[in-house]
């Protein structure tokens, strides 16, 4: 059983963080900084910010990415925006509502102190972002440009057009590049974490794998950050890097890291529809899409007219006459639901019938398309060159696709894991989102536990133990490197006629079918029943060529397709355990008469944490229960 001590400061909600700052947190002072080592893996904008920002307090930082530079982790492809509550339109915004929006997008699956705190540093991460030269979109007058997401009534996303996330990236890789010519920060690119190194039940450091060379290292510290995104990879296509793994969370979780939420995954409703089996991934189009695009099918499924042939009273908005409050901007779970109802009724468009149409002819009609595509021009050029049609002419065809996972390693308040001297910061943890995560509140997540939360709350560990008291030298260290080596060779020995990609593609169906937008018992026992067959052939028919001693790609992929079958297993079973509906975890079984998902408070409202028990074994489920002391729980109401 693990112990799960989320160090929740005894405050007002409000005055939680300062206080906990205040009173709670031990300082290391600046004298003594240059004496401690953090390992951060990862180089995105939460691993890049952490490290930039670790490295310019003093303390000595070595970075870690499987990346050629840090610039291309997945941040850089967050298109729509980052939210702040700065109440810039002076709609009634304000700490309080951000807040409350996010808790209520995430069906109250999240610590309210942690949510509250994301909002609370929302505005300096824009101060941040400005002083570093980040080119937000702005007013004809000069002021900073907002827009909406869905599930909020105001505007308060923030925006480069739809590069957001390269523009904040650029800012965060600047900050790096500074404390690496500084020799704080030493980056190690083309470097993939393979295991992490525990002495005593504390991290010391990891083991890591060369990708030019094969060569298997050690590298100890006093701490260790993992800033390594999500695990939506798992369902081979979804809107992810081709690189975006679960394989250092997963090693973590297998040493002692308990495992959060698995099951919340966030499907987003405006993707490319997939186009053929031989498709590797998905891409994704802006959420802010939906500001001036309308959703909507024919009503009659025979319908064989082109888009813009059918009349008015012929389509069906359905997003628009569902949830007339919000329309189009309903959050991404409720979206997604509904795209896969229609088309499930047979009203779906485009050669497989899985795909909605997206319709900007309104906003070009009444704002000129110069003002559209003001805002939105690379993201139709974009569109434009994928699929060979102007979204000016012909409307978008989306359908939702896998993009974000809620759930991630589990950590306290201060981001450590149950692991002492471990943390996760950004999409590697759980902590923000609960079970579905509103637009454009990943970077400002990342970007608060990066620059603003991770620098102070590691001082406080940091201060309670000497520095450097152990290295490399230690036999923790030399077993781990071997386990490694062994997995690597046990890989390679195989020798059968399948590659890593056809298993990878073969759970992401299995995850899809049995774990995807909505799930039942029944699936996810079959789920269960397939994931462990398809691991069996997997050690029984994988085929890698080359050697571990040399650039080998197929083999990066096939130790990520491991990890990826077991977690995927641990996955379904969170599915099957959690016997509600709850934001993007929508069981069949438990909905409203409007389809709405329906929650048990009564019996779920906590957060599931597995603790791994070794191979072949089932993990065992802890539960942290969650107060709603601030917000009191209520049903989730985007209709009026």
């Amino acid at each position: 059983m693990l112990t799960l001590d989320s160090k929740i400061p005894d405050a007002p909600i409000e005055d939680a963080w300062t206080f906990h700052k205040n009173n709670n947190l031990r300082l290391v002072g600046p004298k003594n900084r240059p004496k401690y080592k953090i390992i951060v893996v990862g180089s995105g904008l939460a691993g890049a910010s952490a490290a930039a920002s670790m490295g310019a307090m003093g303390y000595n930082v070595e970075c870690f990415c499987f990346q050629d530079s840090p610039r291309r982790a997945h941040s850089i492809a967050a298109q729509g925006g980052i939210n702040a509550s700065k109440n810039y339109r002076n709609d009634g915004d304000s700490t309080w509502r951000l807040f409350y929006d996010t808790q209520k997008g995430g069906d109250y699956r999240a610590r309210e102190q942690n949510v509250y705190r994301l909002a609370e540093l929302s505005t300096s991460i824009i101060d941040q972002a400005v002083s570093q030269g980040v080119p937000f979109a702005r007013e004809y007058g000069g002021k900073l440009a907002n827009r909406s997401f869905g599930g909020v009534l105001v505007e308060r996303t923030f925006y480069c057009r739809g590069e957001t996330g390269q523009q904040l990236l650029l800012g965060a890789y600047s900050a790096l590049e500074e404390q690496i010519a500084a020799k704080k920060v030493k980056m190690h690119t083309r470097h993939e974490m393979l295991d992490l190194v525990v002495v005593d039940g504390r991290s010391r450091g990891i083991v890591v794998r060369n990708l030019e060379t094969g060569e298997i290292t050690s590298h100890a510290a006093d701490a260790v950050v993992l800033a390594t995104g999500g695990y939506g990879n798992v369902f081979y296509l979804s809107t992810n890097a081709k690189g975006c793994n679960v394989t250092a969370n997963f090693r973590a979780y297998r040493k002692g890291a308990g495992f959060a939420n698995p099951c919340f995954t966030q499907i987003h409703p405006t993707s490319i529809p997939a186009s053929g089996d031989y498709q590797s991934k998905l891409t994704l189009m802006s959420e802010s899409l939906r500001n001036d695009g309308r959703i909507w099918v024919p009503r009659d499924p025979d319908e064989k007219r082109a888009p813009r042939d059918i009349p008015e009273d012929d389509r069906y908005y359905y997003l628009e006459e569902r949830y007339p409050r919000f329309g189009n901007l309903v959050p991404r779970d409720v979206a997604a639901r509904n795209a896969k109802d229609v088309c499930d009724q047979g009203l779906g468009v485009g050669p497989t019938g899985y795909g909605v149409y997206l319709d900007f002819a309104a906003a070009i009609e009444e704002k000129g398309i110069d003002a559209v595509k003001s805002k939105y021009a690379n993201l139709f050029e974009m569109y434009q060159r994928i699929t060979d049609d102007d979204p000016v002419e012909t409307p978008m065809r989306i359908y939702p696709a896998v993009h974000y996972t809620m759930g991630g390693l589990w950590v306290d308040y201060n981001l450590m894991t149950n692991i002492p001297g471990l943390y996760a910061v950004g999409e590697s943890n759980f902590a923000d989102h609960g079970a579905n995560r509103l637009g454009a509140s990943s970077l400002m997540q990342c970007l608060a536990d990066g620059y603003f939360i991770i620098p102070v709350t590691i001082g406080d560990f940091l201060s309670r133990h000497e520095s450097g008291e152990i290295t490399t030298d230690h036999p923790a260290f030399q077993e781990t490197e071997t386990a490694v080596k062994e997995r690597i060779n046990k890989l390679l020995a195989v020798k059968g006629t399948r590659s890593a990609q056809s298993f990878h593609r073969e759970l992401g169906k299995i995850m899809w079918e049995h774990c995807g937008i909505s799930r039942n018992k029944e699936s996810l026992e079959e789920g269960l029943r397939k994931i462990p067959a398809l691991r069996e052939e997997f050690w029984r028919d994988l085929k890698l060529p080359g050697n571990p001693d040399e650039l080998n790609q197929s083999l990066e992929h096939a130790g990520r397709v491991l990890d990826f079958l077991d977690f995927g297993e641990l996955m379904c079973r969170d599915a099957l355990l959690r016997d509600e509906s709850c934001g993007c975890h929508f069981r069949e079984e438990h909905q409203t008469p409007e389809g709405e998902a329906e929650r048990n408070d009564e019996e779920y409202a906590f957060v599931s944490v597995f603790e791994y028990k070794g191979e072949g074994i089932e993990p065992e489920l802890n539960k942290e229960p969650l107060s709603f002391d601030a917000l009191p729980l209520a049903a989730r109401n985007y209709k009026t």
